[in-house]
């Protein structure tokens, strides 16, 4: 004869089952490949207006999201140089402007076009050696940045006229849009033929471009 079994321990019963299930989900979505997980929107790594330094066919692109005001920015660009200088013609860097601290947005405006001069490279190295003084406290103050562009090869007369110019006000947010795509929140942010960091860190960097040069022969 089938015995009756009471209504509370069926529900216990059914309880148990449904941890079991949730646990097994759980584990099940842990333990998926990294291949699965959603891939990068590549669209959003890089713009035709984006400040380059390398050849255009290096095997390795290192896509750096950068803020002219982060003090981790200004310590990890000469030593990406330095990564770039060991590996002659196979490693290219491109740029993108993340102005994360307070009144940046202004000074990567001044960075943007010093780069319709053609002169990007050596205003970023000279904002760079003067962080200290115009972006204390967090804040970049632009008055006080625009010193260090006196001995640039620049036409400060054009460069401050273009400071307020529609393209350069449309690069800048279309770069915010692809770091929020991105899910780029800080800076520097780095990724390497479109892999993103696993961690934070100059020793992860390299390691993630060694990789990939190891894969480009």
């Amino acid at each position: 004869m089938r015995k009756n079994i009471p209504k509370r321990s069926l529900q216990l019963a059914l309880l148990a089952v449904l941890f079991a299930l949730l646990a097994v989900g759980g584990w099940l979505y842990l333990s998926k490949p990294a291949s699965e997980a959603p891939a990068l929107d590549r669209s959003a790594l890089s713009r035709p207006y984006s400040p380059s330094m390398g050849r255009p066919d290096a095997p390795v692109v290192i896509v750096e999201f950068f803020d002219p005001a982060c003090g981790t920015c200004r310590s990890f660009y000469p030593l990406v140089k330095q990564m770039m200088a060991e590996h002659p013609g196979r490693i290219r860097l491109l740029m993108r402007y993340a102005p994360f601290h307070k009144g940046s947005d202004k000074v990567v405006a001044l960075l943007a076009a010093a780069h319709n001069q053609g002169q990007f490279w050596p205003t970023l190295e000279a904002l760079f050696a003067g962080q200290d003084d115009w972006a204390s406290n967090h804040t970049a103050k632009i008055d006080l940045a625009w010193k260090y562009l006196n001995k640039q090869d620049l036409n400060l007369e054009q460069l401050a006229f273009d400071l307020t110019s529609p393209d350069i006000q449309q690069a800048i947010e279309q770069d915010l849009r692809d770091a929020n795509k991105l899910a780029v929140s800080q800076t520097p942010e780095y990724f390497v033929n479109g892999r993103p960091l696993p961690s934070f860190g100059f020793e992860q960097l390299r390691q993630l471009v060694n990789e990939e040069l190891a894969r480009n022969p």
